[in-house]
């Protein structure tokens, strides 16, 4: 299945994306809450695979696939090659940081610049929902907890980032993580360990790599992250970006107003986002 949030901002309804067509979810189920913890927790992802509609056709706004997360726990220097164009060590676990719900954003609106940072950069990733409550989850279960996949791109505040000595606020910008176009089931995407990633700039090619080249495996990441951290239904795992990213090219290459960014993840989608002035 394929999960959408259609709708105007705020206004967003869960719905299934069926080759071009919505079926609006809330027209069946009357009483289906939102695509998030209760979502999840109350087992509507097993109740509505019955649903046989075959949707209609709509001109509307697709948002952010899930609704409010508890948490988006994001990882850096996850590839091989992203590492070795930054020039850091290859991290000995998992490197971990947060974005905030504020960041997250529909996968076709506006990546909105902010007035305190320069250096705005792209980062196609594949993402994780979860789908069931765990903590100290053993890699080999790890499979059972997903509730399926989505494109992110972690858009980055560089500027922030370098100065400030850590992360927070340069990947916490509002807009700074534009989410979907679905939720993807895992039953869906059998090959997620071998997915390619893309990342274009105003249709230029910048990031071309594969999930295979991941350093830690997303069984390890679930498994590291639920060791002492609770994972609730609804939470977002980004699993890394591979190399091409904007700043550690020869000159960096940065966002501007304008710029068109379109992240793909093989089997699960594309997000296409335009930057806008945000002063």
């Amino acid at each position: 299945m394929r999960l959408i949030r259609f709708g105007a901002v705020g206004q967003e309804k869960p719905g299934l994306w069926q080759q071009g067509r919505i079926v609006d979810l809330k027209s069946i189920f009357p009483e289906i809450p939102d695509i998030g913890e209760a979502f999840f927790r109350d087992g509507w992802l097993q109740r509505i695979e019955s649903v046989e509609d075959t949707g209609k056709k709509m001109e509307v706004r697709i948002g952010c696939p899930v609704c409010r997360p508890s948490k988006i726990i994001c990882l850096g220097l996850n590839y091989l090659d992203h590492k070795e164009e930054s020039g850091f060590e290859k991290p000995p676990k998992p490197l971990l940081f947060c974005k905030t719900e504020n960041t997250l954003t529909g996968p076709f609106d506006p990546i909105v610049l902010p007035q305190s940072c320069g250096q705005i950069d792209w980062e196609v990733e594949l993402a994780v929902v979860i789908g069931r409550e765990g903590k100290r989850i053993l890699a080999e279960d790890a499979l059972k907890y997903i509730a399926g996949f989505s494109v992110m791109n972690d858009v980055s505040g560089r500027e922030a980032q370098f100065a400030d000595s850590q992360w927070f606020r340069g990947k916490s910008f509002d807009t700074f993580a534009p989410l979907g176009p679905a939720l993807v089931t895992i039953d869906e995407v059998q090959n997620f360990q071998h997915l390619k990633l893309t990342a274009r700039v105003n249709g230029k090619i910048m990031q071309d790599g594969s999930s295979a080249d991941m350093i830690f495996d997303i069984p390890a990441i679930i498994a590291f992250i639920s060791e002492d951290i609770t994972l609730l239904p609804g939470d977002i795992i980004s699993t890394g970006t591979p190399s091409g990213v904007g700043i550690f090219r020869d000159p960096p290459v940065l966002l501007k107003a304008g710029d068109v960014v379109e992240c793909k993840v093989e089997n699960i989608g594309t997000i296409s986002n335009t930057v806008t002035d945000g002063s």
